[in-house]
């Protein structure tokens, strides 16, 4: 070997080391990053015509493993979901309060439980009756602002889910970037490039769930769990209309869309994420919005209908003392020419200031016969207490007014046969006794049969929508009423709609409306986004009257009668003498009868129509469970998933990342290779000397 070729030798060897020793000193600047992948750099041994002539040196290259790296974004989406879900249900759990707080709604019922007891202990006194009444009024706003507090915490979904849409769009731009910075390195090396984007995945697996897959140009190709491209050598975007923030009957999909000029979005690729199945944060967000938060609001009203129902069935049974001068109820959906439907009887009385009968009439409303209708029943009252009293029904309305100064009047239901219509008595149906008011809802099923006319009128509509358990809209279909004029006719309609594919519609012996899903299509539910439907201008839509959602219960503007809650004696307590004939006297000061029906109410199950029969504190104690235990085995989840992800990242950082004591010993062996090769060089050197000197 020439003098030259030691010297070509022992340079190579010199820039060798040199690279190694910037290898390692940027990994033992990156020591403890996560994400970060230690570099390497490659050499071999040259040879040139079948001699050893030096080193080659390769650029510097990332230590990784792409089946590690992939766990971990896999491990990403389960985990940023599960912590999405697990924060906002711990927020729910905080608008409930502590488990037995008296704040909370349990609490609240059992309050209104305790002080009815306590009225029929202390013979009706002003401080119980109030007590009472206060705890209804308390509890109804209590239920109101909850309702309003989920609404908010819905549009806080909402609004995190914009920011979360704008944050993996910046992402995956980025990785675009650095995907074409990495394939134009023209052999140079890109681990620093390759280690931005695998941080920018990271990040972006934990807001939505990816595959991805690594390209032999370098790139990096990424999808949605569903397999919808995000980014090939084309950038993907996702464009969705996030609006301010607030709750809404329905939301957009999330459409993907090519990226356009800068800032701006392209064409549509005809894929979009419309459910939780995206996973990551994104998916949680989504479920949160669309199917755990609605579902809570549905239940509230579904409790709180059963609340109300049970507080007006015992109202509504007796009469004050004096009795009132008129009894208004509220907008029951029927008008005059309506099908009756009452079973049974009721007692119609005038009262004069000291409880004494002036008129009274029973009316048997099985007697009137089967064509009956709710005129006849008004007509079958006023022929028993004209001119002392008449009633009237103007836009399902229905009210009775003493002609006299000083008079009442009052009802109580038939001891031998009770009306009914759909399980509600007549005064209770048409809410002329109530204790509790909504100005969207009757309060009660509204009786009616497939052969009833719908009423609704052209141009109204009412859509309807259903969506799976994960919250994405199956079908949606618009109901117009114009397939024909009886109930029967939009249960057909919506049983021949997109909807029957996942379900089917019938409707029970209440009048209410009911979904059962298909046996492919289990969990599937369907909510009324939008309904501008009137009937016969009673101001009742086709959401309240069929009760096939708990969300038209009528919470948002219910309350307890003002008057009585100004005035106790105004709550009807007293308890008609159904066999006082007229001039005796059928009630007294001091009756406090009805106290005792309010006790057995609250404690008897009560009908609420697909939520089957249950007291009402008994739902108050599933519904604040299952929000417990949904709340629990979502921080559960959360805390598995985290744990899943940091093995999977410890297991990538410990093949990939940097070791102190491994760096520091190759420090040691390219400081020594840098000293062999300098030795050598100072050896040919001398030898150069030497050989110069023998020829001077």
């Amino acid at each position: 070997m020439s003098l030259n070729e030691i010297l070509h030798t022992a340079t190579s060897g010199l820039a060798a080391s040199q690279a190694g020793m910037r290898s390692v000193s940027n990994n033992i600047a990156n020591v403890g990053v996560s994400g970060y992948a230690r570099e390497r750099t490659a050499t071999s041994t040259a040879v040139t015509a079948g001699r050893v002539t030096g080193v080659l040196i390769g650029e510097p290259a990332r230590v990784a493993d792409s089946f590690l790296e992939n766990a971990v974004f896999r491990r990403g989406g389960d985990m940023g979901r599960s912590e999405a879900v697990s924060s906002y249900l711990d927020r729910l759990q905080a608008l409930l309060g502590a488990p037995g707080a008296a704040s909370g709604i349990a609490g609240r019922i059992d309050a209104i439980a305790a002080s009815a007891a306590r009225m029929t202990g202390a013979l009706g006194s002003p401080e119980t009756i109030a007590q009472f009444t206060g705890n209804v009024a308390d509890s109804l706003a209590s239920f109101r602002q909850l309702d309003s507090d989920v609404s908010n915490l819905r549009g806080d979904v909402e609004t995190e889910l914009g920011f979360t849409v704008d944050r993996i769009n910046v992402l995956l731009s980025q990785i675009h970037d650095l995907n074409d910075q990495i394939a134009q390195t023209g052999g140079q090396s890109a681990a620093g490039a390759e280690n931005r984007r695998v941080a920018a995945v990271d990040e972006l697996s934990t807001l939505m769930k990816v595959n991805v897959r690594q390209q032999a140009d370098g790139r990096m190709t990424i999808d949605t769990a569903s397999g919808q491209v995000l980014l090939d050598r084309r950038l993907r975007v996702l464009s969705y209309p996030a609006g301010p923030g607030v709750s809404q009957p329905t939301y957009p999909a999330i459409d993907i869309r090519f990226a356009g000029a800068v800032g701006s979005t392209g064409a549509a690729t005809g894929d979009r994420i419309d459910s939780s199945a995206v996973g990551g944060k994104l998916g949680g967000l989504i479920d949160m919005r669309d199917r755990t938060l609605p579902a809570f609001t549905e239940q509230l009203g579904v409790l709180f209908t059963g609340l109300a129902q049970t507080l007006n069935a015992a109202a509504n049974a007796g009469t004050t003392v004096p009795a009132p001068a008129e009894l208004s109820g509220r907008a029951s959906g029927l008008v005059g020419s309506d099908r009756l439907g009452f079973t049974g009887g009721a007692v119609f009385a005038v009262l004069g200031a000291d409880g004494t009968v002036l008129a009274k009439t029973t009316v048997d409303f099985d007697a009137l016969g089967a064509g009956a209708t709710v005129d006849d029943a008004v007509a079958a009252i006023n022929a028993g207490l004209v001119p002392q009293a008449s009633a009237q029904l103007v836009d399902g309305v229905l009210s009775i007014r003493a002609t006299n100064a000083g008079t009442g009047v009052a009802v109580a239901q038939s001891t031998t046969a009770p009306s009914a219509r759909a399980g509600s008595g007549f005064a209770q149906f048409f809410g002329l006794n109530d204790l509790v008011r909504s100005g969207s809802s009757a309060l009660v099923p509204s009786g009616f049969t497939a052969a009833d006319v719908h009423g609704f009128a052209a141009g109204q509509t009412a859509q309807l929508a259903v969506r799976d358990a994960s919250g994405r809209v199956l079908a949606s279909y618009t109901l117009t009423g114009t397939g024909g004029p009886s109930f029967g006719d939009l249960l057909s309609d919506l049983n021949a709609s997109p909807l029957s594919g996942f379900g089917s519609f019938a409707m029970d012996d209440k009048g209410r409306f009911a979904f059962t899903p298909a046996a492919g299509s289990t969990g599937a539910t369907v909510s009324i986004p939008a309904d501008s439907t009137d009937r016969l201008g009673t101001g009742r839509s086709f959401s309240a009257l069929s009760g096939l959602t708990g969300g038209a219960s009528g919470l948002r503007d219910a309350a307890a009668q003002a008057g009585i809650l100004q005035d106790p004696k105004k709550l009807p307590l007293a308890r008609l003498q159904l066999g006082a004939a007229v001039g005796e006297i059928a009630v007294g000061k001091g009756d406090i009868r009805g106290a005792a029906d309010f006790v057995a109410g609250l404690a008897a199950a009560v009908d609420l129509g697909k939520d089957g029969k249950s007291t009402v504190a008994s739902s108050a104690s599933q519904l604040l469970g299952r929000a417990g235990a949904e709340s629990a085995q979502a921080s559960s989840a959360y805390k598995d998933a985290a744990a899943r992800r940091d093995d999977a990242t410890i297991r990538r950082d410990n093949f990939a990342g940097v070791n102190i004591d491994e760096e520091l010993a190759d420090m040691v062996v390219l400081q020594n290779s840098y000293s062999a090769s300098a030795r050598v060089i100072t050896t040919a050197s001398a030898m150069y000397d030497t050989l110069l000197a023998m020829l001077a």
